[in-house]
């Protein structure tokens, strides 16, 4: 496993003793959305060839992994506002931009914006899986391409496009998702799908909302070590969706 490696890797830059629970936190949540991208894009290569019952079982998987992450932030609210202060300095200019896992696990799921890649720019492997992950179809598209592989009319603008865009409405790809939820009892694989699809966004959704409670509790409406407006920066993520 790793462990004596891995249990190195805690290194505070003060004496302060809270900044122990601030790292680990940080870091249990990269492990976790590392296994979230292994499986999200297992996931999707199994919805591209119509094997579903697989990709389920992973997607399940990855919704778990998702409530872990959202209960991490009741561990940091123990922290107090006087306890971050102590040793938020010899943070420097680290925030949550530097987690390109994060900003992967965003454009897998639709919420893609190229501008964001640019923060990566200085780490060659970085930023060359996320160009990846920006220029090909996301989860959801490889959904739609589905449910037009089995000959429902989802346009080509929807299934053949610049993968970089972020998704944009359609009546025929809301026709579509309609005409399942109908009648599940023909089509009870793709409703299924459909219903994995909205737990990780209702998952991603709970974790932007606690991680923007959890700042606005310690931090308050300061701006964030990376530059962001904090609060108000998480607040305004609250209202994209993925799906």
């Amino acid at each position: 496993l790793g462990l004596e490696g891995l249990l190195q890797q805690q290194n505070p830059r003060s004496d302060e003793h809270d900044e122990m629970l601030f790292i680990v936190i940080h870091q249990a949540s990269e492990l976790w959305m590392k296994l979230c991208l292994h499986e999200t894009h297992a996931a999707a290569q199994l919805i591209a060839k119509d094997q579903l019952r697989p990709a389920f079982k992973m997607l399940t998987r990855v919704a778990r992994i998702q409530q872990q992450m959202v209960n991490a932030w009741e561990v940091l609210v123990t922290m107090t506002p006087a306890d971050y202060a102590s040793f938020r300095d010899s943070l420097g200019q680290s925030s949550g931009f530097q987690s390109f896992q994060y900003r992967e696990l965003e454009f897998l799921l639709g919420n893609k914006n190229a501008a964001l890649v640019e923060a990566h720019k200085n780490h060659e492997q970085h930023y060359a899986q996320l160009q990846t992950v920006l220029n090909a179809p996301s989860l959801y598209d490889v959904c739609l391409q589905l449910l037009q592989q089995r000959g429902f009319d989802i346009p080509t603008s929807h299934t053949q496009r610049d993968w970089q865009q972020p998704y944009t409405a359609n009546k025929h790809v809301q026709a579509a998702w309609k005409k399942v939820y109908q009648d599940t009892d023909t089509y009870w694989d793709l409703y299924e799908l459909a219903e994995k699809l909205v737990d990780l966004e209702y998952h991603f959704q709970q974790w932007r909302f606690n991680h923007m409670k959890t700042v606005e509790r310690i931090i308050g409406h300061k701006h964030g070590t990376g530059g962001t407006s904090g609060v108000d920066y998480l607040q305004k993520a609250l209202s994209l969706q993925s799906f």
